[in-house]
Protein backbone atom coordinates (compact mmCIF):
# COMPACT_ATOMS: atom_id res chain seq x y z
CA UNK A 1 0.00 0.00 0.00
CA UNK A 2 2.87 2.33 0.91
CA UNK A 3 4.74 1.74 -2.43
CA UNK A 4 1.32 2.49 -4.35
CA UNK A 5 0.96 5.77 -2.60
CA UNK A 6 4.54 6.72 -3.07
CA UNK A 7 4.30 5.61 -6.70
CA UNK A 8 1.11 7.83 -7.10
CA UNK A 9 3.15 10.96 -5.39
CA UNK A 10 5.39 10.70 -8.25
CA UNK A 11 3.44 10.02 -11.06
CA UNK A 12 1.34 13.14 -9.78
CA UNK A 13 4.75 15.14 -9.67
CA UNK A 14 5.88 14.27 -12.66
CA UNK A 15 2.54 15.03 -14.67
CA UNK A 16 1.95 18.57 -13.02
CA UNK A 17 6.07 19.42 -14.52
CA UNK A 18 4.41 17.84 -17.59
CA UNK A 19 1.73 19.66 -17.94
CA UNK A 20 2.14 23.18 -17.36
CA UNK A 21 0.14 26.25 -18.92
CA UNK A 22 2.01 28.24 -22.28
CA UNK A 23 3.52 31.43 -21.14
CA UNK A 24 1.59 34.47 -21.64
CA UNK A 25 2.73 37.50 -23.79
CA UNK A 26 1.94 41.05 -23.01
CA UNK A 27 2.55 43.57 -24.81
CA UNK A 28 3.96 46.33 -22.14
CA UNK A 29 1.32 49.36 -22.26
CA UNK A 30 -1.00 47.85 -24.57
CA UNK A 31 -1.19 49.58 -28.05
CA UNK A 32 0.86 52.41 -26.54
CA UNK A 33 3.75 50.83 -25.77
CA UNK A 34 6.77 51.26 -23.41
CA UNK A 35 6.16 55.24 -23.16
CA UNK A 36 6.72 58.11 -20.89
CA UNK A 37 2.99 59.14 -21.33
CA UNK A 38 1.93 56.25 -19.19
CA UNK A 39 1.97 55.12 -15.82
CA UNK A 40 3.59 51.91 -16.29
CA UNK A 41 3.11 50.63 -12.75
CA UNK A 42 -0.80 51.48 -13.02
CA UNK A 43 -0.22 49.11 -16.49
CA UNK A 44 0.37 46.37 -14.34
CA UNK A 45 -2.59 46.69 -11.74
CA UNK A 46 -5.02 44.04 -12.01
CA UNK A 47 -2.85 41.34 -14.15
CA UNK A 48 -1.52 38.14 -13.20
CA UNK A 49 1.99 37.32 -14.30
CA UNK A 50 3.72 34.07 -13.77
CA UNK A 51 7.22 32.76 -14.46
CA UNK A 52 7.86 32.17 -18.02
CA UNK A 53 5.48 34.58 -19.00
CA UNK A 54 7.01 37.41 -21.93
CA UNK A 55 6.42 40.85 -22.11
CA UNK A 56 7.15 42.54 -25.28
CA UNK A 57 8.53 46.14 -24.71
CA UNK A 58 7.50 48.28 -27.88
CA UNK A 59 9.00 51.51 -27.86
CA UNK A 60 10.89 54.19 -30.27
CA UNK A 61 14.67 53.03 -29.60
CA UNK A 62 15.83 56.82 -30.37
CA UNK A 63 14.18 58.21 -27.42
CA UNK A 64 13.82 55.03 -24.95
CA UNK A 65 15.72 52.20 -23.66
CA UNK A 66 14.73 49.11 -21.00
CA UNK A 67 16.49 47.95 -18.65
CA UNK A 68 16.50 44.95 -16.20
CA UNK A 69 17.46 46.19 -12.72
CA UNK A 70 17.43 44.67 -9.01
CA UNK A 71 14.81 46.46 -7.11
CA UNK A 72 17.51 48.97 -5.66
CA UNK A 73 17.88 50.03 -9.23
CA UNK A 74 14.23 50.36 -9.56
CA UNK A 75 13.67 52.26 -6.99
CA UNK A 76 16.41 54.58 -7.49
CA UNK A 77 16.08 54.88 -10.88
CA UNK A 78 19.50 53.78 -11.80
CA UNK A 79 21.44 51.08 -13.05
CA UNK A 80 22.86 48.25 -10.48
CA UNK A 81 26.12 46.04 -11.33
CA UNK A 82 24.64 43.32 -13.66
CA UNK A 83 22.14 45.16 -14.97
CA UNK A 84 20.74 44.26 -18.63
CA UNK A 85 20.24 47.29 -21.27
CA UNK A 86 17.86 46.67 -24.20
CA UNK A 87 17.83 48.78 -26.94
CA UNK A 88 16.33 47.70 -30.25
CA UNK A 89 12.56 49.29 -29.48
CA UNK A 90 10.95 45.55 -29.93
CA UNK A 91 12.46 43.52 -27.00
CA UNK A 92 11.07 40.09 -25.60
CA UNK A 93 12.03 39.41 -22.26
CA UNK A 94 10.93 36.30 -20.17
CA UNK A 95 9.72 36.63 -16.43
CA UNK A 96 11.91 34.94 -13.66
CA UNK A 97 10.24 33.41 -10.78
CA UNK A 98 9.80 36.24 -7.70
CA UNK A 99 10.75 39.65 -8.39
CA UNK A 100 11.39 41.45 -11.46
CA UNK A 101 11.73 45.07 -12.27
CA UNK A 102 12.18 47.46 -14.99
CA UNK A 103 13.17 50.92 -15.78
CA UNK A 104 13.76 53.06 -18.52
CA UNK A 105 17.60 54.19 -17.68
CA UNK A 106 17.15 57.67 -18.07
CA UNK A 107 16.34 58.61 -14.76
CA UNK A 108 13.92 61.55 -15.23
CA UNK A 109 11.97 59.50 -17.47
CA UNK A 110 11.97 56.58 -14.48
CA UNK A 111 11.13 59.00 -12.50
CA UNK A 112 8.07 60.00 -14.78
CA UNK A 113 6.60 56.49 -14.44
CA UNK A 114 8.91 54.49 -16.78
CA UNK A 115 9.21 51.64 -14.29
CA UNK A 116 7.60 48.67 -13.36
CA UNK A 117 8.09 45.84 -10.72
CA UNK A 118 6.63 42.75 -11.87
CA UNK A 119 5.83 39.73 -9.15
CA UNK A 120 6.03 36.51 -10.79
CA UNK A 121 4.30 33.44 -9.66
CA UNK A 122 4.83 30.10 -10.40
CA UNK A 123 3.08 29.05 -13.50
CA UNK A 124 -0.76 27.26 -12.75
CA UNK A 125 -0.98 23.48 -14.29
CA UNK A 126 -3.01 23.43 -17.13
CA UNK A 127 -6.73 22.19 -17.41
Amino acid sequence: MRRRAIIMVILMVLQFGAIHSKPTTYMVGDEDGWDSGLDMEGWTKGKTFHAGDFLVFTYDGQQFDVAVVNQTGHDSCSLNEGAKVFHSGNDKIQLAFGANYFIDTVADLCAAGMKMAINATAPPPSV
